[in-house]
């Protein structure tokens, strides 16, 4: 693999207007056919198995008017009570509105100063633009906002209106082009890692749009695709450059620099890459459609991005020739220091004195791991948005009008092809009896009279910790046979419990694989065990951390939260295979190149040392540029993503940090020749893969071709 990289990268240096040709043709076609071709984003929460979704199924079955999506239409007077001819006129407006199927009566809270229309529309809310719908309901109202009353809109539609975005990739683009410029010194250099990052992006992006013409795509699968595509492209391009630069350092010319680059880190590249693309595949095992997606749309976005570090940026380096070099060390010849002193001394010093960094570096990480114990996941709903949300003030005049529970009704759907019709009206007075619950509407017959719906008014909001007692409890005592309950807050319930028993077999397999493929990689058994520990030492360590900030509400208000908030259910998937995977290229990059120390040299302390020495100025660049990506994201709207920054940025920088400057050094200093023992039952069984000394077998297959300063 790495004599044909090396032939690959050599060739794109020597002729780089061939590759940068196809590869702006390939940004364009597919930039082109996602303008044409691509589909809509769709979420896809189908829960198979629950019972909200046996519920669902029967609404949708039998009430085609109540299986739509929903919004509400909240009227409030700012003194006195609100006018129900008014009112009346206004849900006549919204009847006439496209795909709505019915407007229920208008609801009067107490005191008559707010009023509740619900408005439902005959498709889910996927079907929907939802910006567009927004509009739609504002400009059937206007007539009461004219008449100076506060109309406000929540419910599915609205919650689903996704501020513009931008905002987050342009600060982490900033962010890395300055440290790159810190890091080398050249705008040159600087800039072709962002290019090639980029330009897998795009092809990636486009890639994502494509894939949604056929089969449901996560509205938030792109931004957590670009999150993840931005910083792993970006640090690919950016180790193939490290090692291309160190190749000119030792006098080589360009394209024998740039073959050698790509046969050495470009194939560190595609293992990292590999092992993130093994880290999302977990989440197939979810078996939930909406994380199944996000983890092929990331997975795709990351594979052009490898793609582009391969075969894109040796063609760039070798039309930039020297330029990547510093202008001084271009005009002197100046040696180029491409190690690290001060990491190589505190290397040194760590592997002289293992057992007191290795503890004290541990207590740290448990220390922060800590308040992940009392985690509370739970999806976030309209109260975890700012006070200048519209839907957040229509989830507060709710409140105050009607009741917390009001915020997120349950609905009992009654099969009577299973149950007969008698049993309503027991089963409405065991609904009202039931601890927990203000409210219970007459049962609703569908129009068949083969169904029918009670809807249940809880004591507590959505969000609330005692709502799954309440759902429990109306399940274990007041449904009888054919009976199921839906509504957004049993949803949550079935959501946060699948998530919670697909959680252990999803970190099984991803562990499991990550370890299988460095094992061969290294043909070790205690390094991918000690790589594999270190890693969930990190996530539980961010894990604590969101907990601290957005469950305990320490970082809550600089976040623009108003209030603390449970982590959301999404976080724990989709944090732990994007985490390990991202931690796993470090450990790859740096692995490789303290395996190369010791092949060449037989020291095992030694070759820790000058490991991270080598690459520890580069990690130290690349995890500063993925901090300042995902902490840009952390400014997005949507909780779920501004968690995911959060606990991303997090990670890597103790990744960066606690666990490459101390506790690796410290355990592979005690470990010795350990760290790379191997059965020979398994070593005659394993393939023997190059990664890092590719390089002197090619060396000699050079062909006499000019280089390009």
């Amino acid at each position: 693999m790495s004599r044909l990289l090396y032939r690959l990268g050599r060739a794109a240096a020597v002729r780089p207007w061939r590759f940068i040709v196809v590869w702006l043709a390939l940004v364009a076609a597919m930039a082109g056919l996602a303008g044409v071709a691509g589909g809509a984003l769709h979420d896809n929460y189908t829960l198979a198995g629950t019972g909200s979704q046996q519920a669902t199924d029967l609404l949708q079955d039998r009430f085609p008017a109540l299986s739509g999506a929903d919004a509400r239409v909240v009227v409030h007077a700012k003194s006195g009570t609100v006018d129900q001819p008014k009112l009346a006129a206004a849900s006549g407006e919204l009847r006439k509105l496209p795909h709505v199927s019915e407007v229920d009566p208008p609801q009067v809270g107490k005191g008559g100063a707010t009023a509740l229309v619900t408005v439902r529309y005959s498709v889910p809310v996927t079907d929907l633009t939802p910006k567009e719908t927004l509009d739609l309901l504002r400009s059937a109202t206007k007539n009461l906002d004219a008449a100076g009353y506060q109309v406000e809109f929540g419910g599915q539609v609205p919650e689903n209106v996704t501020a513009p975005g931008g905002v987050a990739e342009a600060v982490g683009i900033v962010a890395a082009l300055v440290i790159l410029l810190l890091a080398f010194g050249s705008v040159v250099a600087a800039g072709l890692p962002l290019i090639v990052a980029l330009a897998g992006l795009g092809v990636g992006v486009s890639g994502i749009t494509l894939l949604a013409a056929f089969t449901d795509v996560a509205t938030t699968a792109p931004t957590l695709a670009t999150m993840v595509g931005l910083g792993v492209g970006i640090d690919y391009a950016l180790f193939v450059l490290t090692r291309h630069r160190e190749g000119l350092a030792q006098g080589l010319d360009v394209p024998e620099s740039v073959g050698r680059a790509i046969a050495t880190a470009g194939l560190s590249v595609l293992f990292a890459g590999f092992t993130v693309l093994l880290a999302l595949c977990g989440l197939v095992l979810s078996r939930i459609p909406v994380f199944m997606t996000m983890g092929f749309t990331t997975g795709l976005v990351v594979a052009a991005t490898v793609l582009s570090a391969v075969t894109l940026l040796p063609a760039v380096l070798g039309l930039a020739g020297r330029r990547v070099l510093r202008r001084r060390d271009r005009a002197a010849g100046a040696t180029i220091h491409v190690e690290s002193p001060r990491v190589r001394r505190w290397a040194g010093h760590v592997g002289r004195h293992p057992w007191p960094w290795l503890l004290a570096a541990g207590v740290l990480m448990l220390t922060l791991a800590a308040p992940a114990l009392g985690m509370r996941t739970w999806p976030s709903d309209a109260s975890s948005e700012p006070t200048s949300n519209t839907v957040r003030q229509a989830y507060d005049l709710v409140a105050e009008g009607f009741g917390e529970g009001a915020n997120g009704p349950l609905i009992v759907a009654v099969d009577l092809t299973k149950t007969d019709q008698s049993v309503l009206p027991g089963l409405r007075e065991r609904l009202a009896s039931t601890d927990g619950v203000t409210a219970v509407s007459p049962p609703q017959l569908s129009p068949d009279r083969d169904a029918a719906v009670i809807m249940v008014t809880p004591e507590y909001g959505p969000q609330d910790e005692r709502v799954t007692g309440l759902v429990d409890r109306i399940r274990a005592h007041a449904l009888p046979g054919g009976t199921e309950i839906t509504g957004l807050t049993a949803v949550y319930v079935d959501l946060s419990r699948m998530l919670s028993d697909r959680l252990w077999p999803v970190i099984g397999a991803v562990v499991a694989t990550s370890f299988i493929m460095l094992m061969i990689v290294f043909r070790s058994l205690l390094a991918p065990l000690k790589a594999a520990v270190m890693n969930l030492l990190s996530i539980g360590a961010a894990y604590g951390v969101l907990t601290a900030v957005f469950q305990w509400g320490w970082g809550a208000g600089l976040l623009g939260l108003p209030h603390s908030v449970p982590v959301s259910s999404f976080i724990l998937l989709l944090m732990f295979a994007v985490l390990f995977g991202v931690s796993m290229d470090y450990e790859v990059f740096l692995l490789s190149r303290v395996r190369e120390e010791w092949l060449l040299h037989g020291d095992a302390r030694g070759s820790v040392t000058g490991g991270l020495a080598a690459t520890g100025r580069v990690i130290t660049s690349a995890a500063l540029i993925m901090v300042a990506v995902f902490l840009g994201f952390a400014a997005d709207p949507g909780l779920v993503i501004k968690q995911m920054g959060v606990g991303l940025a997090v990670a890597v920088a103790l990744d960066a940090t606690l666990v490459r400057l101390v506790l690796v050094p410290a355990t592979m200093s005690l470990l010795g020749k350990a760290n790379w023992w191997l059965p020979r039952p398994l070593a005659r069984i394993l393939p023997d893969i190059d990664l890092h000394g590719g390089t002197q077998a090619v060396t000699a297959e050079r062909e006499p071709e000019p280089s390009r300063a």
